[in-house]
Parts: structure tokens; sequence; C-alpha cells
């Protein structure tokens, strides 16, 4: 399995194995292309208003005056009624999100409902919003400790019997791949995504590592 599948594999595992069920009593944060995400409840706010100002944070400085042509756009149809101001909405919404995605590197891929954002972002957005990390921390590793533990285990009882049968040996191998490229593909995306903190566990998890064949 190449690495980049391995990632994949291993955040889909984080969330599917148990972070969905753990999230399932959380409130939910969306996310930015999301219809209740913060990007658009942003924006309902500064049409309320009238003031395209709160939103420009959302888009690069280069795309300010795409914006601001769009709000003013937006704002004078919304005067002609209620078909007409939820249409004018949704066109800026739309706009907007364009925008902020494509200065993120990200295509744009539609408005989407609340609840089609992952678990492990909503509770990302819920702990900016209440200042503090604890509970995402706590979730998602219970939810890797877990994950490790599960094919840590099925590798341990399929090398009991390996040499019972070429099935059962390849049954050991096929326990042992999964659970050794779920390693690796969580320690891949802590160096590449911890900053230092993240080569100060390399660097742990190496030593440990030579300290095992001392």
């Amino acid at each position: 399995m190449a690495l980049k599948n391995c990632i994949k594999c291993t955040m889909a595992a984080i969330v599917g194995i148990g972070l969905f069920g753990m999230l399932s009593n959380t409130d939910v944060f969306a996310h930015c292309d999301t219809l209740d995400g913060p990007v658009v409840n942003t924006a309902r706010i500064a049409l309320e208003k009238n003031d395209v100002t709160p939103l420009l944070k959302w888009v690069p400085a280069e795309d300010e005056k795409e914006i601001q042509e769009a709000f003013k756009k937006t704002l004078a149809v919304r005067v002609k009624g209620a078909e007409a101001k939820e249409l004018a909405d949704l066109y800026f919404f739309e706009t907007l999100i364009r925008i902020h995605r494509a200065g993120e590197g990200a295509p744009y891929t539609g408005l989407k409902p609340g609840e089609a954002v992952d678990p492990a972002v909503a509770l990302s957005d819920k702990a900016i919003e209440i200042g503090s990390v604890d509970k995402l921390v706590e979730v998602l590793t219970k939810a890797m400790a877990e994950g490790i533990r599960e094919k840590f285990q099925n590798a341990s009882e399929t090398r009991k019997h390996a040499a019972d049968s070429v099935a059962a040996g390849r049954e050991f191998v096929r326990s042992y791949v999964i659970f050794t490229h779920y390693v690796e593909g969580l320690h891949t995306l802590i160096k590449e995504t911890g900053g230092q903190h993240g080569e100060r566990q390399h660097e742990e998890i190496t030593k440990g590592h030579a300290g095992h064949h001392e």
C-alpha cells in the first residue's frame, strides 16, 4: 500500500473506528464550506448590517474587490422581495466560499449542509470557540489508541498461528501490514504537521526504536 493511501486509511480509521460515535452527542460546529459554517454565518450578519468589512478576512487581499462588488449587487437585489433575497444571498454565499476555498488552494465543491462536516473538524471548531483543546485531544487520543490496540491485537493473535498453514500465514501478514501501515501513517502525520513538537516526538520514537535493538 502506498504511503499516501496509508495516510488516507489512517485518517479514515481514526474517524470511522470510534471518533464519530464519540462525537454523536456533541454539538456540531460546521466547517467553512457549509451553510451554517463560520464563513456563511459571518456573511449573514454582514448582509444584515450592510457592512462587508468583517468578511474580508476570509479572502485573499487580491480578491477583496470581487467580494465587495458581489456584496453590493447582493444588497441591491435583496430589497426586491423574499424570493429575490433568498436567491441573492445564496449567490453571494457561493461566491464567497468559492473565493475563500481558492485562497486555501482547494477546489469549490458547492455549499454543504452542517451535518456533512467531519466530526473531528467540528470538534476543532468548538475548541477554537470555547478556547480549550482538551476535549479534542482526549477524543483523538482515545480514537488513535483504540485503533492501534485493535490492530496490534489482530496481528498478535494471527502471529500465533502463522506457521499452521499458508492461509494462516497470509492472514498474519495481512494483519501485520495493516498494523504497521496504520502506525506508520500516524507517525508520518505527526512528523509532517506537528512542527517542532512533531519533530521532538519523532526523535523520541526514533530513540525508542534504537533502544529496543540495544
